[in-house]
């Protein structure tokens, strides 16, 4: 009797150990994905803005040209507005 309990306690810990080396590899490979995941939302912002800034000069380039239509046209000066009145407040700042 005390052999097979011996050797119930012996297969709990070898199951137990194994257990914890698996947690272990998990933990580790979730880090690794968050690291992953952080490194992508980076690249996400960095690529945003990228995209904004070509479509900023597309629209300078359209208006250069002459090519701008409708809508666009409506949008590229109220954009065009909108940085004169930013420049104009801080034009105001500094004159105080």
């Amino acid at each position: 009797m005390p052999d097979s309990i011996d050797l119930h306690i012996k297969s709990v810990q070898s199951k137990l150990q194994l257990l914890l080396k698996k947690f272990a590899l998990l933990g580790k490979e979730n880090m690794q994905i968050k690291n992953e995941n952080e490194n992508l939302k980076l690249r996400e912002k960095e690529l945003v803005t990228k995209i904004e800034i070509l479509e900023q000069q597309v629209h300078i380039l359209k208006a250069s040209a002459g090519t701008l239509e409708g809508d666009e046209r409506v949008r590229f000066e109220k954009n065009i507005n909108q940085y004169i009145r930013n420049l104009d407040k801080c034009i105001a700042m500094l004159n105080k």
